[in-house]
């Protein structure tokens, strides 16, 4: 399993704008083959930081996931929203057991 853990920012002006579009990523992200699951959520004491979290079946399909469609039109659209400070880190992982 790959998850998909870190934070970009928005800034607060532009966060109604921003939506939308995060929405459409979103559902869009969360209808490919081998998403488990896919979310953004803004930091109730941080306007603009926005928590990435993602949880896909294996490599091959995150990496599918970055050659769609939406994922394009996202990072395009990304520079006209003003985003920034992305920190986002990939990482490998055995489900385990939970803690």
């Amino acid at each position: 399993m790959i998850l998909v853990i870190g934070t970009f920012r928005i800034p607060p002006a532009n966060l109604q704008m921003a939506l939308p579009v995060m929405e459409s990523v979103i559902v869009a992200t969360r209808a490919e083959d081998g998403c488990i699951a896919y979310s953004y959520a803004q930091d109730v004491l941080d306007p603009g930081l926005i928590h990435v979290s993602e949880k896909w079946r294996d490599r091959a399909a995150l990496d599918a996931h970055f050659r769609t469609a939406h994922m394009l039109a996202w990072i395009a659209e990304r520079t006209l929203l003003g985003l920034g400070d992305r920190d986002i880190r990939v990482f490998e992982s055995d489900e385990g057991v939970a803690v």
